[in-house]
């Protein structure tokens, strides 16, 4: 049984919808169940496992809690500058929190994290085992969330990511596609550099590693088990967050989703008037991640391709 922190959010909900798909038996969370407090955690897990356990195991399914998967985060990077406490809980106590109920009720866990953990000033794309340095509130609390992980747990799955968009929440492609539909002209910073991520892509790649697991079983030893970490997924390829935008113009105009004829206009992060410093390069590495999985990742100008289609993408009013 996996116990979903994070329902309602923009890749909870995408992965629970896989889970559904699947036919996976699964339990989804929220602000139900304050992440920030270790006793509400370990009484929803206790109560939910006494209240199912008996049921499961007449109808041999799963009853205990196997896995954890953690996507909750305070991601709001500008205001978190200003709200240390708030970040630091949703980011860090959460996170301790969460790692030390998986543990105690002997839980495997997923927790996602970012590409803001790094300073952005490298010249290529960042590994795993890279030294962090983040540049903000946000992303040094997104750090601390992990370290407090490793203290705790040895069966656990960290998996930065970065630039995600989705259904559910608002994010940069719905941001787009709104203003590009009512503006005569917009400004799009073109000296980030980063790789979009679509949540669906995201979700499969979790589900992957839990079923990597579950079929690898209790053989330590197995070559088929993915081993315990940290792992980078992001789409595949890299662009400017100027670049991001002119896609989502085109793909939008294709599919005929828009008629306004919005021009996108290129700047700095100097000139767009930023008030955090972002990294300026944060391109994640998926060497890791694509051969412990045995799999290969979309990339991202087809991943945007097939949310831009989807049924359920609709531009904002």
């Amino acid at each position: 049984m996996i116990w979903v922190i994070g329902s309602t959010g923009m890749l909870g909900a995408e992965f629970c919808r896989l889970l559904e798909k699947n036919k996976i038996q699964f339990v989804g969370t929220s602000s139900d169940v304050d992440a920030r407090e270790y006793a509400a955690l370990k009484a929803f897990a206790d109560k939910w496992e006494t209240e199912n356990y008996m049921e499961a195991h007449k109808n041999g399914t799963a009853g205990r809690i196997q896995w954890i998967v953690n996507c909750s985060a305070y991601t709001a990077v500008e205001k978190a500058e200003s709200d240390k406490e708030a970040a630091k809980a949703l980011n860090v106590d959460a996170a301790r929190n969460i790692a030390r109920t998986a543990r105690e009720i002997g839980a495997k866990l997923i927790h996602i994290s970012t590409d803001y953990v790094f300073n952005g000033r490298a010249d290529s794309p960042y590994n795993e085992d890279d030294a962090k340095s983040p540049l903000g509130v946000y992303g040094q609390t997104k750090s601390d969330g992990e370290d407090e992980i490793q203290k705790l747990m040895t069966q656990y799955f960290i998996i930065r990511t970065s630039w995600l968009y989705g259904f559910n929440r608002p994010n940069f492609v719905y941001t787009m596609a709104q203003l590009m539909n009512t503006k005569e002209e917009i400004k799009v910073v073109n000296d980030q550099i980063g790789s979009p991520t679509f949540t669906a892509d995201l979700a499969e790649a979790m589900l992957m590693i839990i079923k990597n697991c579950e079929k690898a079983g209790t053989n330590i030893f197995s070559k088929e088990k993915v081993p315990y970490g940290v792992y980078h997924f992001t789409n595949e390829g890299k662009c400017s967050w100027f670049d991001f935008a002119l896609e989502i113009q085109r793909l939008l105009k294709k599919c005929k989703l828009i008629s306004n004829d919005c021009k996108v206009n290129s700047c700095t992060t100097q000139e767009y008037g930023a008030k955090v410093e972002r990294p300026a390069y944060s391109v994640l590495s998926k060497e890791k991640i694509k051969a412990a999985l045995k799999t290969k990742i979309p990339k991202w100008q087809d991943s945007l391709d097939r949310f831009i289609k989807d049924e359920r993408f609709e531009i904002p009013q």
